[in-house]
């Protein structure tokens, strides 16, 4: 039997910042969702930091929403590189605003991060544990998954389901699954092929990556917090004292 290919730490990642953050209101309504503040830290320094730790060199960054306040704040960043992907003219969705930046995100799997992404991790950290799980013979994506019995800020019923394979069922309409995407993923530039031009969300290519079995999900060690609303910074800020105790 064939041994699966191993993929190295990828170098490159995508992270989401273009949006206008309406549920942050009215924080966002003089600065970016990704630099609104949980203990005294912007949301996005959360994974910039994470990314700097497991050695990505370059992340790429989209802006549109007070675009020049992003580019501003994170020009000169130390570790990883900042590039920026401008979708000032015309805001492209979670999947469109990927397509314009492929060109800079190289021919390897990249992560993939939204910018409100913040968790503390378990023994390994998790990034590792998701550059390790990858393999591009099976996966499209690998989608990093907190249980929703114990994600801080969330309150939903979850988006997927996983089977002991690790592959994912999309939630049905009216049914409750264990797990919700944390917004951390690992994804190949195949999951792209045949994409649609503009704006459109990325769970259409999720949705695609499902029904051919390439959609994959690995359950988070550690704690995932959604930091979705105003009242949820508070939520963040004392998890983040209550593991440190």
């Amino acid at each position: 039997m064939a041994m699966p290919k191993i993929v190295a730490m990828p170098r490159t990642a995508m992270v989401l910042a273009a949006g206008l953050g309406e549920r942050m209101r009215p924080l966002t309504a003089t600065r970016p969702k990704p630099l609104v503040e949980v203990a005294g830290k912007p949301l996005i320094a959360y994974v910039l930091d994470k990314l700097a730790e497991a050695g990505v060199q370059t992340a790429v960054v989209n802006v549109h929403y007070l675009a020049d306040q992003m580019e501003q704040r994170l020009r000169g960043w130390a570790r990883p590189k900042i590039l920026f992907s401008d979708e000032r003219q015309k805001l492209l969705g979670t999947g469109g605003g990927v397509v314009k930046a492929l060109p800079l995100l190289g021919n390897e799997p990249f992560f993939h991060f939204n910018s409100d992404s913040i968790w503390i991790d378990g023994v390994r950290p998790n990034l590792q544990r998701l550059a390790a799980a990858f393999d591009p013979a099976r996966m499209d994506a690998l989608l990093l998954l907190a249980p929703t019995a114990t994600s801080v800020g969330y309150s939903g019923r979850g988006d997927f389901a996983m089977n002991a394979a690790g592959n994912l069922r999309k939630r049905g309409e009216r049914e409750v699954v264990p797990f919700v995407y944390a917004g951390i993923a690992l994804l190949s530039p195949a999951l792209f092929a045949g994409a649609p031009a503009g704006e459109f969300s990325l769970t259409r290519l999720f949705d695609r990556a499902a029904e051919a079995d390439r959609l994959h999900g690995l359950r988070m060690e550690g704690l995932w917090m959604h930091v979705g609303t105003p009242d949820a910074i508070a939520l963040a800020e004392a998890a983040m004292i209550d593991s440190a105790a």
